[in-house]
């Protein structure tokens, strides 16, 4: 199992709604980047991601997992872009702003923090064990 960080933008799909959506789970779709498409292909299913707020909050606030590998993302006219498919997991009862982490010595080399604008970066499991433990997981 591998662990990711998927970010959105709470105005346009939040944690909230990600849980509405229930067992089923949603797309995680319009990720344009190639990096961040690259990412996307290399999930499994099973593999853990933190939800991340962007923009509004920039914060981590909860867990989903991958349900469904990538996909042609069919909002992609193009037909370039994947998407995956996401189950809610769990809520952070402490959510972990980007300003507590940017503090953490051993999470500087996360892609978070050196590729602020990446939108599906992978995370090591040392660095998904702190941050486990700051949002009391």
């Amino acid at each position: 199992m591998k662990y990711w960080l998927l970010k959105s933008e709470p105005d346009v799909w939040s944690i909230d709604q990600q849980i509405k959506v229930g067992a089923k789970g949603s797309i995680w779709d319009g990720v344009r980047n190639y990096q961040a498409s690259n990412n996307l292909k290399k999930m499994k299913i099973g593999d853990i991601c933190f939800f991340y707020h962007s923009n509004i909050g920039k914060e981590i606030v909860g867990t989903v997992k991958i349900i469904k590998e990538a996909f042609l993302d069919p909002t992609d006219k193009m037909k370039k872009f994947v998407a995956v498919k996401v189950k809610f997991e769990k809520k952070l009862k402490k959510p972990i702003s980007l300003q507590k982490i940017k503090k953490i010595r051993e999470l500087q080399q996360l892609p978070l923090i050196k590729q602020s604008r990446l939108s599906v970066m992978p995370i090591d499991s040392k660095s998904w064990k702190i941050l486990n433990r700051l949002g009391n997981i």
